[in-house]
């Protein structure tokens, strides 16, 4: 068996493993160690489980990570999810499926400052589902608004699958940051779109307001809202100004967000030492998948598999436009069998070589294969965000919320297809810092 067949049988028991259920980290970990034994026997093994681990999660820019993962913490528990919810719905409440769009729009408030997907979807599913479901909405569409609309966490910045994508390709995050924001706006703009589409075409999504009825808010755009939105304006203007570096404005943004909680009177001694705990946690999980990773991606280095891919695309004499074709088609697919995290973790590591190679720059490239990971989360049979939005709302059944998905789905490919077809949209923006 040659090196590089050895390569993508272990990418494929990568991906069979992980589809098991075996922990990413693990899969990945293991793998690629076996792989590399396999190879180069018990020397080469142990020096790389020596050094990699380290050399994997050393470097000083991976501090954001955890400085950003305490910003959407702490705003988690500073109960600004309702706070969100409640300002947008008082700004658009009197449309017809109000509660669905300020759902979208607290989405993307919470995202901005959260960064996870999972975890917007799932915070902001205990607020605004049975606030839907009370006003007459169908549970299934009140589910899947609020499942697509925790999938704009993953890519409004500061967005952890970003910084992922940063480090693991050697790609300027601060420029990864600036350049999501249109294609952020374009995707909460798309699903309010499909949101109004839905509710005219399918009446029994959302009950029509009628004429001077006013909309059931609890509050207005008040000063958590433009709160909100300083702290996210200062975290990335910040970098777009160049007055802080990515890591700096990660510190601020965590310093600004138990300011904010402060001000709010939620931070507890209790709160405080939940918020560490959580930040602690989810920091050692993603450093772990980063360190599987990194042994999966010296593994497929050493068998020489990024440029066997090179070299039998060349022969093929595809042109890049039909690559990046093929390479979307292939994450849609992947999509519906993992989650984000691990799409990018799996597959970056061989097909950044191929972007490379074909002359994509790196920030757009970033950006597509980020909105195809985040279609995934919404795509059946494993669409992430469904299966916590069902959890938040059990009345809601699977057939129903997959009914209510679809429009969501549909603004998700028109918004891939625009983003690929204009790569400006994603690096006018970036354009400024250099």
């Amino acid at each position: 068996m040659s090196d590089a067949a050895l390569g993508a049988g272990g990418f494929v028991l990568a991906l069979f493993l992980v589809a098991c259920g075996v922990p990413v980290a693990i899969a990945t970990g293991a793998v690629g160690a076996v792989g590399f034994w396999w190879l180069n026997g018990w020397t080469g093994l142990n020096f790389v489980l020596g050094s990699v681990p380290f050399e994997a999660i050393f470097p000083y820019s991976f501090s954001v990570i955890p400085l950003f993962i305490m910003m959407g913490v702490v705003m988690a528990h500073a109960g600004l999810s309702r706070a969100l919810f409640d300002a947008l719905n008082a700004a658009v409440g009197r449309l017809n499926g109000g509660l669905a769009l300020a759902s979208i729009g607290a989405c993307a408030f919470f995202g901005a400052i959260c960064g996870s997907s999972l975890a917007t979807a799932a915070t902001m599913g205990r607020v605004a589902i049975p606030e839907m479901e009370r006003r007459g909405y169908n549970a299934g569409f009140a589910a899947a608004t609020v499942a697509a609309g925790g999938t704009l966490g993953v890519l409004i910045p500061p967005s952890i699958i970003l910084v992922i994508y940063g480090l693991l390709t050697q790609t300027s995050i601060g420029a990864l940051f600036i350049a999501a924001l249109v294609p952020g706006v374009l995707a909460t703009l798309l699903y309010a779109g499909a949101v109004m589409i839905a509710v005219r075409s399918n009446p029994r999504f959302a009950p029509r307001m009628k004429p001077g009825e006013a909309a059931d808010t609890q509050g207005g755009f008040g000063l958590d809202m433009v709160l909100v939105a300083l702290l996210f304006v200062v975290v990335i203007g910040g970098i777009f100004t160049g007055l802080f570096s990515p890591t700096e404005s990660a510190a601020v943004g965590a310093v600004g967000a138990l300011l904010l909680a402060g001000f709010r009177k939620a931070l507890s001694r209790r709160t405080l030492m939940t918020i560490i705990s959580e930040t602690a946690s989810m920091s050692g999980m993603i450093f772990l998948l980063i360190i599987g990773a990194a042994l999966f991606n010296y593994f497929l280095e050493t068998t020489g598999i990024p440029q066997a891919l090179i070299s039998i695309i060349e022969a093929s004499g595809l042109s890049a436009a039909a690559v990046i074709v093929l390479i979307l088609i292939f994450y849609l697919i992947l999509g519906c069998f993992l989650d984000s995290m691990s799409m990018i973790l799996l597959t970056v590591p061989f097909l950044g070589p191929l972007a490379v190679q074909f002359g994509f720059d790196m920030v757009w490239f970033g950006i597509i294969i980020v909105v195809v990971a985040e279609i995934g989360l919404i795509t059946p049979p494993v669409g992430m965000n469904l299966f916590v939005v069902q959890a938040v709302a059990p009345s809601a059944s699977q057939k129903a919320v997959l009914r209510g998905i679809a429009p969501f789905i549909a603004a998700d490919i028109i918004r891939l297809a625009l983003l690929a077809t204009f790569p400006i949209l994603t690096l006018w923006l970036p354009g400024f810092l250099k």
